[in-house]
């Protein structure tokens, strides 16, 4: 089977075979022999973050020489970049070939892709003799398929509306379901997050007797500067100070997720009796592999992509573009998906816009191009439409001058798109 092959399949046989409960799972990673209960490490999850908090927990326990997997979702181009193995994409034969092993039992609990994919990263990672896993959770947390993963530390990082059909409609209700992957006495490390759902996680985690260090008071950061070469901060955490420290992520919302999973770090060093150094902390931070956020693709003109896609996501991003860009208009490249709240997030895009070129991307819950063409000139800002993603980037950098900025986002299909669609010109 090759690989177009294998995704078609998994996608159209078990996509739209979603349900959020845990019992399929259950049964599933008992019959493949619990790879799970073989792992320990991070369990990651987060309205927005995430990700970024586990590719650097990664960076960081690659730089101690910790051996290392990391499940992440989703991918933007290849499946293959959900898998990573000492900071390397699993190769897709050995994915195929654990697909291949369980596929009856895949069949026997009629699970879905995103059940088969964190049971295959379960498989992967147990037999790879790894020092620790790095799972992202998926959705929500409570009945996600990875919290059937006991992690040696967990984290959350922000709460914001998003999935609401399938979370809830309140930031209340779906810090519930985040607050479900707290595990009995494993610590707890908090990000950003509101008075109102923050009380509804410390609940959870004062029953669960789950040690918490919350953001701005265990531990905290404060941003020196941030540019397209990155950004710069100071760090505190119990007996840790560092100044100075230097990361190649774009954004000073980054600077909180940075500084999470540096504390989660150390944590895990405390319970696992490391050493945490503070050079190849430094050289972590400036080596942390995450595509698709706040990434600066060129300079001549710039080109950023950032795989914001909600609200809480598109504020972050544009107070960025705000303090990098300060009194400037940028030119955006946008496709946002139908089930997001797109008119608020055009209406914060276009505050900062000069123009924006809009498509309509693959995904089968994209928002037409028309539709985001209206919502963009409801705000008096030059709306271009373009038949795809690919050629709307296309226009957007061919007419840009050397100084010009290009911000692509509002998915990350998109982000997926555009960098497929950059690579033509490098």
């Amino acid at each position: 089977m090759q690989y177009q092959e294998f995704l078609d399949q998994i996608y159209q046989r078990y996509s739209g075979n979603v349900k959020l409960e845990l019992g399929r799972m259950e049964g599933l990673l008992k019959d493949m022999g619990s790879p799970e209960k073989r792992l320990g490490g991070f369990h990651v999850a987060g309205t927005n973050g995430k990700g970024s908090v586990c590719a650097t927990l990664e960076a960081l326990c690659l730089a101690h020489g910790l051996k290392t997997g990391l499940n992440t979702s989703p991918h933007l181009i290849n499946y293959t970049e959900r898998f990573r193995i000492g900071g390397q994409e699993v190769p897709f034969a050995l994915i195929l070939d654990k697909f291949n092993k369980y596929e009856e039992l895949f069949n026997k609990w009629e699970a879905s892709f995103f059940e088969i994919t964190t049971a295959i990263a379960f498989a992967l990672f147990a037999e790879a003799g790894l020092d620790l896993a790095v799972m992202e959770v998926g959705l929500g947390g409570r009945l996600d398929a990875t919290n059937l993963f006991t992690p040696d530390v967990a984290a959350i990082t922000t709460i914001a509306l998003d999935h609401i059909k399938t979370l809830g409609g309140t930031v209340e209700i779906i810090a519930g379901e985040k607050a479900g992957i707290i595990k009995e006495q494993i610590p707890l490390v908090l990000g950003d997050i509101e008075a109102s759902p923050l009380s509804i996680i410390q609940s959870v985690a004062k029953s669960r007797k789950a040690p918490m260090y919350l953001y701005d008071q265990a531990w905290q950061v404060k941003t020196v500067s941030d540019s397209t070469a990155g950004i710069c901060f100071d760090y505190q955490f119990k007996d840790y100070h560092y100044a100075g420290l230097k990361a190649n992520l774009m954004g000073e919302h980054q600077a909180i997720n940075l500084g999470q999973a540096l504390t989660a770090f150390i944590l895990y060093c405390e319970k696992r009796g490391i050493k945490p150094d503070q050079d190849k902390v430094r050289e972590a931070l400036v080596n942390i592999n995450w595509m698709g956020r706040m990434q600066v693709l060129g300079l001549s003109p710039t080109v950023i992509i950032d795989g914001a896609h909600n609200v809480h996501g598109v504020r972050a991003l544009m107070g960025s573009l705000d303090k990098v860009y300060p009194d400037r208009k940028l030119v955006f490249v946008l496709s946002i998906l139908a089930d997001k709240d797109y008119s608020e997030m055009i209406h914060l895009i276009c505050s900062k816009a000069e123009k924006v070129y809009v498509a309509q991307n693959t995904s089968d819950r994209a928002a037409t191009a028309e539709a985001q063409k209206e919502a963009v000139e409801k705000h008096h800002v030059q709306a271009i439409v373009a038949d795809s993603v690919a050629e709307a980037f296309s226009a957007a950098y061919q007419e840009a001058g050397p100084n010009s900025v290009i911000v692509a986002g509002g998915s990350l299909f998109t982000v997926g798109e555009v960098i497929s669609a950059f690579r033509k010109y490098v």
